[in-house]
């Protein structure tokens, strides 16, 4: 049992109403059950009800047992007064008071419910894998699975929005800026999202602007403060670099600002992924466009995206995948599925977070139409779906999936989904 479950009872009101009635005796006729409570206080709020023959508005409150009102000391809490009937499924010999004196009418649903809905409960909650409802989601109505995928993938959007934001505020909200730091933890493709993301915060665009015409220079700045100018015996370029780097450095009091070698991760990687070569990549962006912020949200065409994404970095790194040593076939320009991945992860957010700080919809709208045109992606949580016959065939559909099986499937939130709350109906 949990509280998740009387929620659910009382949200949508799947117990008998016909002469229902408190703890103590009253009748109760509901008019509204209220609405869900995402915040701090009372579980459901702008509720209206009749209680005898009294109308009362007000919020309501859920426990399983109606002692768990005061484990959780609601007794001391004001805001608690305003509640208009405790909700419960065990009832405990406790009588509840508001802080005038007045009783709190306490409702036990365990009384009213059919136990079959708790037993498809219980039951979901008993699967121990990925994801509960397995051996049933794909019997579900597409609508539902249509419906959900929708809301998740909302809330992804929204989620990463938020961080977006938060960055802009911390580049004194200049968007600029906020793109480049974007992009460079991007291109860290999550194995080393970190320290690219720290490099960029540590080299100012505005610094890589006064270079931006010499590609030589610019990754003399940022391999540098990378930490990654430590070969002990460079080769040729590294050592030009190294002594740029030097000069740059000290130009713009870079030289503190040094990331430890240690901090970028190798192991593992297939060469394509060092990280050498993704920030050569990355070095090679940032001289495409004037702006690269207006061209990333002006853009609509996933294919014009893709393109533009895809850059193949100067003549040294198109045959080397780390300094020193060379190779005959480097895979030297970014990949499709990279470049996808740089749209899923960089400027889809972005194009949120645009819209929500500047009340235009349409860039919302741009970003979802992005992801309807790139196809899905490939991993673990896609080919869990995939294997339960649910259609993926979008990055719209795998992030919408990526999103439910982790803020849902993992945490068992069956009754917050519409897919959980179908089958337990």
């Amino acid at each position: 049992m949990s509280e998740d479950f009387i929620y659910f009872l009382w949200q949508f009101q799947y117990f008998r109403t016909t002469d229902l009635r408190t703890v103590e005796g009253e009748t109760v006729r509901v008019i509204h059950p209220g609405f869900r409570n995402p915040d701090a206080g009372p579980d459901f709020t702008q509720a209206r009800l009749f209680i005898g023959e009294v109308e009362w508005a007000g919020t309501i409150e859920a426990h399983i047992r109606a002692s768990d009102w005061l484990l959780h000391r609601h007794q001391f809490d004001r805001a608690y007064d305003n509640v208009i009937l405790h909700i419960v499924w065990d009832k405990d010999p406790i009588f509840l008071k508001r802080s005038d004196g007045s009783v709190i009418p306490t409702l036990c649903l365990s009384e009213w419910a059919d136990v079959t809905l708790l037993h498809r409960y219980q039951a979901l909650l008993a699967e121990s894998g990925a994801i509960p409802c397995a051996g049933r989601v794909a019997a579900v109505e597409p609508f539902r699975r249509t419906a959900m995928f929708d809301m998740t993938l909302l809330q992804r959007l929204e989620r990463k929005a938020s961080g977006v934001m938060t960055l802009f505020h911390r580049a004194d909200q200049d968007w600029e800026e906020t793109t480049y730091q974007l992009l460079a933890t991007a291109f860290g493709f999550q194995v080393n999202a970190e320290p690219f993301g720290q490099l960029s915060r540590q080299v100012p665009l505005k610094v890589l602007h006064k270079h931006r015409d010499n590609p030589l220079q610019l990754e003399a700045l940022l391999f540098g403060t990378a930490g990654l100018l430590t070969s002990e015996e460079p080769d040729e370029y590294e050592t030009i670099l190294l002594r740029e780097y030097r000069f740059l450095a000290t130009k713009y009091q870079l030289t503190d600002r040094k990331l430890p070698a240690y901090s970028w991760k190798w192991s593992k990687l297939r060469p394509a992924n060092f990280p050498t070569l993704r920030l050569a990549q990355f070095v090679k962006l940032l001289t495409s466009a004037n702006s690269i912020f207006s061209y990333l949200i002006e853009t609509g065409d996933s294919a014009v995206l893709l393109r533009y994404l895809q850059v193949t970095p100067t003549a040294y790194w198109q045959a080397h995948y780390r300094f020193g040593k060379s190779s005959e076939k480097v895979l030297a320009t970014l990949g499709q599925t990279a470049a996808e991945n740089l749209i899923i992860n960089a400027v889809v957010p972005l194009l949120t977070a645009y819209s929500h700080h500047r009340d235009l919809p349409e860039y919302r709208d741009r970003a979802v139409d992005l992801l309807e045109q790139l196809a899905a992606e490939n991993n673990r949580v896609t080919r869990i779906w995939q294997q339960l016959k649910i259609p993926i065939r979008t990055a719209f559909d795998s992030q919408a999936s990526i999103e439910l099986y982790r803020n849902y499937c993992q945490m068992k939130k069956c009754l917050s989904c519409q897919i959980g709350v179908s089958l337990v109906k």
